[in-house]
C-alpha cells in the first residue's frame, strides 16, 4: 500500500461563456416546455455540473492529445478509454484505469467534486423578476437545403453565459509521484475543456468555459494510505 504525501486542490469557478446544455433524465414533454432539459438538483431545481461530466472531458481530451485511448475495444476503432494501467501511463495513473481496478497505477489520483451554483449567480438570480430565468430556452432547428426554410423546431434548455459554478478538483499525491507532472498534467486537462467544450453540442457553439482557480497544496495526517 502506498502512503498519502499531500493532496494538491484546485478551487474556483467555472464561468459559463456560452449556453451550457449537460442533460438530466429524461421528462415527460410538456406544451411551451424544452424538449431537452439540463441537470437539476432534484431538491432544490437548481442547474449544476457534474464531476463526473468535467471529469470525462478532461480525460477524453488528454487522450486525444497523447493517443492513449483503448483502440482494440470497438470495432470502429474509435476508441474506449484507457484501461493499460501502467505506472507510466499518466492517464491511468490520475483518472484510473478502466475496467482494470487491480492495475499497477492504482489508485486513482483525482477527485472531482459536483460544482453548484456560485453565490454570486445565487446573488443575481434573485434579482430576476421570475425564477425561470435563471436559464434559457434556445430554439433549434434543422435547414431543408432545397427550399432554405427550417424544419423540426425543438427547444433546448441552457444554463446562460454569465452563469458561474463552485468547482473543486482534490490530487492526491501517492507516494513515488511526481507532484508536478500530475499537477501539470491536471491543469493542461482544464485548459483543453477551456479550448474544447463542456457538455452537448459543442459543435452548434454550446459549453464554451472558462475557468478560474487557484492550488493550493495540504499535508495529510501520518500513516494514511490507498490501498
Amino acid at each position: 500500500m502506498k502512503k498519502i504525501q499531500k493532496i494538491i486542490r484546485f478551487s474556483g469557478t467555472i464561468e459559463v461563456v456560452t449556453g451550457l446544455a449537460i442533460k438530466g433524465a429524461g421528462t415527460d414533454l410538456s406544451i411551451g416546455g424544452a424538449d431537452s432539459e439540463v441537470i437539476k438538483n432534484p431538491l432544490t431545481n437548481e442547474p449544476y455540473i457534474p464531476g463526473s461530466s468535467l471529469k470525462g472531458k478532461m480525460r477524453s481530451q488528454l487522450e486525444k492529445v497523447y493517443g492513449t485511448f483503448d483502440k482494440d475495444r470497438q470495432p470502429d476503432n474509435s476508441g474506449s478509454p484507457c484501461r493499460c494501467g501502467n505506472p507510466d501511463c499518466k492517464v491511468c495513473t490520475v483518472f484510473g484505469a478502466h475496467f482494470n481496478p487491480g492495475a499497477a497505477s492504482a489508485p486513482t489520483r483525482i477527485i472531482v467534486r459536483d460544482a453548484h451554483m456560485s453565490k454570486d449567480y445565487r446573488t443575481r438570480i434573485k434579482e430576476l423578476p421570475l425564477e425561470r430565468d435563471r436559464l434559457e430556452l434556445k430554439g433549434e432547428n434543422i435547414i431543408n437545403r432545397n427550399s432554405g426554410t427550417a424544419e423540426h423546431p425543438r427547444f433546448m434548455e441552457r444554463v446562460p453565459a454569465g452563469a458561474s459554478f463552485d468547482f473543486e478538483i482534490l490530487l492526491q499525491i501517492l507516494e513515488g509521484d511526481n507532484a508536478g507532472e500530475l499537477k501539470d498534467f491536471v491543469e493542461e486537462g482544464l485548459h483543453l475543456v477551456e479550448r474544447s467544450a463542456l457538455g452537448g453540442s459543442g459543435s452548434r457553439g454550446y459549453g464554451q468555459v472558462k475557468f478560474h482557480y487557484e492550488t493550493t497544496e495540504e499535508p495529510v495526517a501520518e500513516g494514511v494510505v490507498q490501498p
